[in-house]
């Protein structure tokens, strides 16, 4: 078995427990590499068919090429499509582009508080009418208790301290200090009532596995991961007031593994060109800790 083959099984695994174990699941879709991987390893689990929702949180900065692909996506593949928004925060203008609020804050305000009070129900859920592709109010208010994340443990040094299976408490707050052991392949699924579960299929997935396994199953990305004359593109994806493209001329998945392999970004790592990152000091683990993918 290949070294892919094992963890595509691995991924597959985890998500069939996490059916199998708990109810109300939904799963984040984020639209960047990671979470697209997420989402066709769910299509192959679940024999083409997603069973769950794909939760979006839609902070209004997105790159527009995202949600393009997001929207037609979610259309060709009949997935229920839903997303979130700190509406509130966007109509009084409290964000970072608005020069209210630091990148952290404004992170905190339209990811964080969003992401938390979407998945409780808490706040507004939009659902796409694949007939129209346009979004209306969503009458399910029932919260996500369990929510399937495309974190990675070396994308990030917080995402690092994550489990498998990593519960939260029912406002999603997370302990660190306070995380199940994960031996041998053994997973704790029962946790007691109330408990909010973040399961992460891809934590020991690395940024080369990700891009050989898009080259492999020939998953459709957003174009921006690739340069398009003008010798930059994308390696993560954001809002667009924080998120800056490398300099790299790889015009297609083999050149950017080609680029991974021979060790052009050694010692650049893979959220470089997020900004919200260098101003935390490097580290998400303050908003992971209040809910933060």
């Amino acid at each position: 078995m290949t070294h892919l083959e094992k963890i595509e099984n691995q991924s597959v695994y985890i998500f069939r427990e996490a059916y199998a174990n708990f109810k109300n699941l939904a799963m984040l879709w984020s639209i960047g590499k990671d979470s697209t991987v997420l989402l066709w390893l769910a299509r192959k689990a679940f024999l083409g068919h997603v069973p769950f929702p794909l939760v979006h949180i839609d902070t209004s900065f997105k790159i527009p090429e995202m949600i393009e692909y997001r929207d037609r996506l979610a259309r060709e593949w009949k997935l229920n499509m839903i997303y979130g928004q700190n509406k509130q925060a966007l109509d009084e203008k409290k964000t970072f582009p608005a020069g209210v609020l630091t990148r952290t804050e404004c992170c905190k305000a339209l990811k964080t508080d969003a992401l938390v009070n979407t998945l409780s129900g808490k706040w507004p859920r939009y659902r796409m009418d694949h007939a129209t592709g346009q979004y209306a109010l969503d009458t399910n208010t029932e919260p996500y208790t369990g929510v399937i994340v495309g974190a990675r443990a070396d994308e990030e040094g917080s995402r690092s301290k994550e489990r498998y299976f990593s519960p939260r408490n029912k406002e999603s707050g997370w302990d660190v200090g306070d995380q199940p052991p994960e031996l041998w392949n053994q997973f704790k699924t029962d946790f007691a009532p109330g408990t909010h579960i973040r399961i992460h299929p891809l934590l020991d997935w690395t940024e080369l596995d990700i891009w050989e396994y898009i080259e492999r199953e020939k998953i459709p990305v957003v174009p921006l991961y690739f340069d398009q004359g003008k010798g930059e593109r994308y390696r993560s994806l954001g809002c667009f007031p924080c998120t800056f493209p490398v300099k790299s001329t790889a015009k297609n998945i083999k050149e950017i593994i080609e680029e991974l392999k021979t060790g052009k970004f050694k010692n650049i790592a893979e959220r470089s060109g997020r900004a919200q990152d260098k101003e935390d000091g490097g580290g998400l683990e303050t908003l992971r800790r209040e809910g933060y993918m």
